[in-house]
């Protein structure tokens, strides 16, 4: 498993940025393509995943509504778009992967061992 983050920058608050997480996954297990962020002095927390039989789509309840998570057709390419971006978005942004892990696990960060570097977002107020 590859994974490559990119597409942060710094945004005023209001403003949007997508990321992207370029991936080479070979398995034929299920998995999950997820998004955590980790902001200074604070723990890596969850933000959205995505599973890769059936698209079906999970939100931290912090950016539901907000931010939307998809998928190119080849799942090559896995998006962040995040809307309505607010100063406590501020963070490094990672995705990651998680292999054959279950859907009640699907916002545990242990669950998933395979990570891209991150890409810093930078909202200003």
């Amino acid at each position: 498993v590859q994974l490559q983050a990119s597409g942060g920058g710094l945004v005023q608050a209001g403003g949007s940025l997508r990321l992207s997480c370029a991936a080479s996954i070979r398995t034929s297990n299920n998995y999950y393509v997820g998004w955590f962020r980790q902001a200074p002095g604070k723990e890596r927390e969850f933000v959205a995943a995505i599973k890769r039989r059936g698209g079906y789509t999970y939100y931290a309840d912090s950016v539901k509504g907000r931010f939307t998570i998809s998928r190119d057709n080849a799942w090559s390419t896995v998006y962040l778009q995040m809307n309505s971006l607010q100063p406590e978005d501020t963070a490094v942004y990672y995705c990651a992967v998680a292999i054959g892990t279950i859907l009640s696990q699907v916002r545990v960060i242990t669950e998933y061992d395979n990570w891209g570097q991150g890409t810093q977002v930078t909202v200003s107020s």
